[in-house]
């Protein structure tokens, strides 16, 4: 054979052999979906009373119950391995940065493993455990070691976003599974043990006490998001995520999701999903393939002292409805803004998220029946939850508009400046920019719109969105910006909340509570 088809052909071989790399990387990239496990009902350990009366935790040293417990509960919690590509996640998270090696990284990108914890619920294998721990994960790229160190490759059944839940599947029967508990008799002040892998540090066991129910931290990035967590000063830390938080009979009241830090570690406060709306997500989406949750339709906001007052409201309790879908659930039921829900189903409502997480309990076509106040009259209403599609009309984004046709029309208003016909104003404290724009009927009265919300803001935070109309600013009427800012100066130096009004495109109006 000539040299120079000798180089050919291992020009040629070299091509072929970078080709079958580059294939074999996008498969391991995760281009291809995970392979679903099977979709079917499967059989949990649920318990509606603890293993221990009171009387009998009286007798019972502390130490000793401890000890029962992380024996009892250790083996159903399990080691997540996931092998992601910090690519995908720096694309999910919108910072990637294309350079020159973009091109190789998109083939070959930098690999990372990360850790993470799950609960057994099943005797065959299903696992429930967070959806940040194995969402950015590739291809055959979790791993899942037991107590007794087995190890299997695990596949995904589902996620849930909205409530940071997925579970897994591995092929194995015959393992202890845990109790699940009812996390509603859950109370402030109880013992719970948080067990995980914080750090690698496998089937770690903490303790510490129930601090706080209902907790909505803003940690979830989803529309359709759940957060009524149960907060814990149990040491939480990285790799203790979709762990066990049981309590002192040892029954799961909750999945681990989330610390509070200003460090990246623990520093006192922790936060898991309740047990109660985690089995129903879980199976959901054992049984369903899905989650099917039943939507209400409506804009809510827990019951303050200001709202109270408002609205002629005896006592402040309950949820008010600030919004009304059109077509909904809560629209088919007549339902109206500035109604107020004390109830669903007998059990008391006291704060929106808290409402959130019951009604999360149903599916499209339960009826639920809701307490109502309505201007001084009580009553029950019976409400048919619908498809979770069903949801309240968004505001227009002033983006939108074209500004150089606004300019035009006001082009022909003598003088400039507010009689330009536009002003916008920027209130950093708040992360809001409001714009006014002048009416055609009368050039000197003005509609303020929210034109800015700064990410991650108290506005932000709050679930204002551009383009609303402002109405009301602690009950004054909204036409002028210099009315704004003397509220919100006011508001800021007697360190008061500030109300605001608010009206979106469907015209449903709502309240909202800044600082």
């Amino acid at each position: 054979m000539k040299l120079r088809d000798k180089i050919l052909s291992g020009i040629l071989l070299l091509l072929i052999g970078i080709m079958m790399g580059m294939i074999l990387m996008l498969f391991r990239q995760g281009s291809i979906s995970f392979d679903l496990a099977e979709v079917r009902i499967a059989e949990v350990n649920r318990s509606d009373m603890p293993f221990w009366s009171n009387e009998d935790l009286e007798k019972i040293d502390d130490r000793f119950i401890f000890r029962n417990v992380a024996k009892n509960v250790t083996p159903t919690v399990v080691y997540i391995e996931t092998v992601i590509s910090n690519r995908s996640r720096e694309m999910r998270n919108g910072d990637s940065n294309e350079d020159e090696n973009g091109f190789w990284d998109r083939f070959m990108p930098p690999r990372a493993r990360t850790v993470g914890s799950g609960v057994i619920i099943t005797s065959d294998g299903y696992i429930l455990t967070n959806n940040h721990v194995i969402e950015d994960a590739l291809r055959d790229g979790i791993s899942v070691t037991l107590d007794d160190k087995r190890a299997f490759d695990a596949r995904v059944v589902g996620r849930d976003p909205s409530t940071d839940l997925a579970v897994l599947k591995i092929d194995v029967s015959g393992l202890q599974s845990a109790i699940i508990g009812n996390s509603d008799r859950v109370e402030v002040g109880d013992w719970v043990l948080a067990i995980g892998n914080p750090f690698r540090l496998r089937s770690t066991v903490t303790a510490g006490i129930v601090g706080a129910l209902s907790r909505d931290v803003q940690i979830i990035n989803d529309d359709y998001r759940i957060e009524s967590f149960i907060q814990t000063d149990a040491a939480i830390n990285r790799g203790n995520s979709g762990g066990a938080l049981v309590n002192t009979s040892g029954e799961l009241i909750g999945i681990n999701t989330a610390i509070a830090t200003q460090s990246g570690t623990y520093q006192g406060y922790g936060f898991a999903v309740p047990s109660n709306l985690a089995l129903k997500v879980a199976s959901d989406i054992i049984g369903y393939g899905e989650v099917q949750r039943g939507m209400m339709g409506v804009g809510i906001q827990t019951v303050d002292d200001r709202i109270a007052r408002r609205i002629n409201l005896d006592q402040i309790e309950g949820v008010l409805i600030n919004g009304i879908g059109s077509n909904s659930a809560a629209s088919e039921a007549d339902l109206r803004p500035d109604d107020v829900i004390l109830a669903i189903n007998g059990d008391r409502v006291n704060e929106s998220n808290s409402l959130q997480e019951k009604v999360a309990m149903f599916r499209p076509g339960d009826v639920i029946e809701l307490k109502i106040w309505r201007r001084g009259q009580i009553f029950l209403q019976p409400l048919t939850l619908k498809e979770r599609e069903i949801t309240i009309a968004q505001a227009p984004i002033l983006e939108q508009f074209d500004a150089e046709e606004e300019l035009k029309y006001y082009d022909e208003i003598p003088g400039n400046g507010r009689e330009r016909g536009i002003e916008q104003k920027e209130f950093e404290e708040l992360g809001l920019t409001f714009r006014g724009l002048a009416t055609p009927e009368n050039p000197f009265k003005f509609n303020i719109y929210i034109y800015r919300i700064q990410s991650y803001s108290e506005a932000w935070n709050r679930g204002l969105t551009e383009g609303s109309e402002l109405i009301e600013i602690n009950g004054k009427a909204a036409d002028d910006l210099k009315v704004i800012e003397s509220e919100i100066t006011s508001s800021v130096k007697n360190n008061s909340s500030i109300d605001l009004k608010i009206k979106t495109e469907g015209g449903t109006l709502g309240y909202f509570k800044l600082r």
